[in-house]
């Protein structure tokens, strides 16, 4: 297997996924699998789910052609002599037709939280099952560790993990499918250079079949990929993170996955922080998530991407240069290049400074700057003070109550719609909910 297989596993994933995503699309109209417009999920019109069944058959169509039924892993430190195992390739595909098929149910009949998480957990212990399970990994610092029981539990909870972060986060048009593709193709190359091709080639038609899907997801959005598309797209990723990465013994094969999959997850991780704190149920929906909070600062959708787009890239970046840059020997003896390891540290700077910038800048206090003006247009009686605690607690909570429409807007205009702004009705304490379960397309079915 060669970077030309890999290359040719991408273009035919996408081509395959674009040209059958209008099916998909018209198979979801007759069956009744569409979502309306919602505040939550900031889309704008009706629009049919089942994407994900596109995307599938672009992974199916590209896997049986450069896939190889096995995927033989290297030998890893601490472990018996000989190969580090062996993943056998029809166990994931047959995980991935199990997700796709429980989010498809999903997209079509709203399935309970309850339902949707046994069915996800089942693809994932198909592929546990398969070989794709971490037994051993390497830390930084630290040196091997080894849960030669405890591997399939964890694997479990990694892939059930990421399949929810990229469901999470596909709230917006074209966020998800643009995310997973940068993620795939930075997994792809890091798996080559780690010498297992078989995980590069799923990674490189993971990222394939995701951007043939963008070509009719970026906004404004013609079909979302619904559930069956978010959990198929983070049970591949997370199988290729586990055998690509996970499963070596250089020193970054942790980190790595980490930093590529960094803004999901910090997305993830920021939501269910603030569930927890206001002791809400975290698998219900909201509006924190950072698409959410972004269009409250007036971003457009298409900004809104660009903006994710861009720090995802960034992160690939590092992750890439946590493996290219030579600062060290990646191996556990920690010998490091102060040239070198100088070098990786400002880059890891500037990634630090872009996300601090993105987080904190744009989000929080350009938010609170846009936020006060239109509060104060609105009740212009109001005090600097009272405005000023009234964002504050907005700000805390993520709760927003909804300005009164048509108020004037200075250097605005035109109007941005209260949906896409994320306003929410007035919250009564506590703070009021979305009634379904986290998912873009929850409650906006016919």
């Amino acid at each position: 297997m060669t970077h030309l297989d890999a290359i040719l596993a991408f273009v035919v994933a996408m081509a395959v996924t674009a040209a059958l995503t209008p099916l998909a699309a018209r198979v979801a109209r007759k069956t009744g699998a569409i979502a309306m417009p919602s505040e939550r999920g900031l889309a704008q019109r009706v629009t049919p789910l089942l994407g994900g069944l596109a995307i599938l058959a672009g992974v199916l169509v590209a896997s049986a052609i450069w896939l190889p039924t096995t995927i033989k892993l290297p030998h890893t430190a601490h472990t018996p002599p000989g190969a580090g195992g062996i993943v056998h390739t029809w166990a994931i595909l047959v995980g991935a037709c199990v997700i796709t098929a429980v989010g498809a149910i999903d997209d079509t009949r709203n399935l309970p939280p309850i339902l949707k998480l046994l069915g996800q957990i089942a693809a994932a212990v198909i592929a546990v099952r398969g070989g794709a399970v971490v037994t051993d990994v390497t830390l930084p610092f630290i040196g091997a560790l080894q849960f030669p029981h405890e591997g399939g539990f964890l694997t479990v909870l990694w892939l059930v993990g990421l399949m929810n972060v990229v469901n999470f986060s596909d709230g917006i048009d074209g966020l998800a499918a643009g995310l997973c593709a940068i993620d795939g193709i930075a997994f792809a190359i890091i798996a080559f250079d780690l010498n297992v091709p078989g995980a590069a080639i799923l990674a490189a038609l993971t990222a394939g079949a995701s951007l043939g899907f963008l070509v009719h997801n970026f906004p404004p959005a013609r079909v979302f990929m619904g559930d069956s598309g978010a959990n198929l797209l983070g049970y591949l990723l997370g199988v290729a993170a586990v055998v690509g990465s996970l499963k070596t013994n250089v020193v970054v094969a942790l980190v790595v996955p980490l930093v590529i999959l960094a803004v999901p997850f910090l997305d993830t991780g920021f939501v269910i922080a603030k569930r927890l704190k206001y002791r809400r149920k975290v698998w219900l929906g909201d509006m924190n998530h950072f698409h959410h909070r972004m269009a409250r600062i007036g971003f457009s959708q298409r900004k809104t991407v660009a903006y994710l787009y861009a720090w995802s890239l960034l992160l690939a970046g590092v992750a890439l240069a946590l493996r290219f840059v030579p600062y060290s020997d990646h191996v556990a003896g920690h010998r490091y290049r102060l040239g070198w390891l100088l070098v990786m540290i400002g880059i890891g700077l500037l990634a630090v400074a872009a996300s601090v910038y993105l987080v904190y800048v744009l989000e929080i206090l350009k938010f609170k700057s846009f936020r006060a003006r239109e509060l104060k247009e609105v009740d212009p009686d109001s005090s600097e003070h009272e405005i000023d605690k009234r964002v504050r607690r907005e700000l805390e909570t993520g709760e927003f109550e909804r300005v009164r429409e048509g108020a004037p807007r200075r250097g605005r205009a035109p109007e941005v719609p209260p949906r896409d702004r994320g306003a929410a009705a007035p919250p009564p304490e506590p703070p009021p909910l979305s009634a379904e379960p986290e998912s873009p397309t929850a409650g906006r079915r016919r």
